[in-house]
């Protein structure tokens, strides 16, 4: 199969764009990729750029499905990605998913690269959107216009090939019930997510597409602005990094009704307050709170009203 994926590519992709490799490599980038590039001069909302997405992806026949919930319960306590809206197909072999098409799934996750000093890197959050087309797949000629169709969709988002690559390894990996294949794809020196092809392992005939990025760093190569003032806006230096990011999953966990526990679900929300500088917050947590809620909405609706969230989080802080 993986000898089989560069032709599917350049077959979806056609002629403007150049192919080098080998049989375990592949790379593939715009002849005119030395062109500067510009971003916009007005930045675009969350709102704006979750609209360009939606639309971009409904123009290539992918509609928009329902978000996973935030508890998930299964191999993970919270959903960290939204290719688990495909475990019924990858894991259990059986013809369904959970969904299928285009998902903005908001996720948590404690794996984001750090410096060291233990903050999180440039580029990483422990909550973020992750933007996906998800979907069976019946060959190799499907999962070739799933990545047209995505450069397609960059381009609505004011993303120019020129400045697009794709590069990974053809050899296919393995975690249990799931084999894959993973390609990566980038925009100049930003990293922007991967495409992986993946089948069943007792079923190989039973593929599927996660097609995957992030929301904020979409935003983030679109506009080159400075990471935290992209993610936090005027609270940007309001707060230490670590307490500006937990009152962020904080406000997501509590809002989708996780509330403080010992264990479980609810033991992530306990930890994540657990680390929010006291000093910092001493005046309170709402304002971040309100803010970060309005995000959080755009995405999904959430059970619990923001005040109820904001004295939650205080609550639990005085403890």
């Amino acid at each position: 199969m993986a000898e089989q994926i560069p032709i599917a590519m350049r077959t979806a992709l056609g002629p403007h764009w150049e192919f080098t490799g080998d049989d375990h490599h592949i790379e593939v980038r715009h002849p005119n990729r030395g062109t500067p590039y510009r971003p916009p001069r007005r930045p675009p909302s969350w709102r704006e750029l979750l609209d360009s997405l939606e639309t971009g992806f409904a123009r290539a026949g992918v509609a928009r499905d329902a978000c996973l919930p935030l508890r998930w319960g299964r191999e993970t306590e919270l959903t960290i990605s939204a290719i688990q809206a495909l475990d019924p197909l990858l894991k259990d072999g059986q013809l369904r998913t959970y969904r299928s098409g285009f998902l903005p799934q908001p996720v948590v996750r404690f794996t984001g690269q750090r410096d060291a000093t233990g903050h999180l890197k440039d580029g990483f959050l422990t909550s973020f959107v992750n933007v996906s087309q998800i979907q069976p797949v019946g060959g190799l000629g499907e999962y070739g216009a799933v990545l047209d169709g995505w450069v397609t969709v960059l381009s609505h988002l004011g993303f120019h090939a020129r400045h697009l690559s794709i590069s990974g390894k053809l050899s296919s990996w393995r975690r249990r019930q799931v084999e894959g294949i993973t390609l990566r794809f980038r925009h100049l020196d930003h990293t922007l997510g991967d495409i992986v092809l993946l089948w069943n392992t007792e079923h190989p005939d039973r593929m599927a597409v996660d097609l995957g990025s992030g929301l904020e760093r979409l935003a983030w190569a679109r506009t080159q602005e400075r990471w935290h003032q992209l993610i936090y806006g005027s609270f940007a230096d309001a707060a230490p990094p670590t307490t500006l990011d937990a009152i962020r999953t904080a406000t997501l966990l509590l809002g989708h009704g996780i509330s403080p526990a010992a264990r479980g679900a609810g033991g992530i929300t306990r930890r994540l307050i657990g680390t929010i500088d006291r000093d910092a917050a001493r005046l309170g947590v709402g304002a971040l709170v309100r803010d970060m809620y309005d995000y959080w909405s755009l995405f999904c609706v959430l059970r619990a009203p923001w005040p109820e969230v904001a004295r939650a989080i205080e609550q639990e802080m005085r403890l």
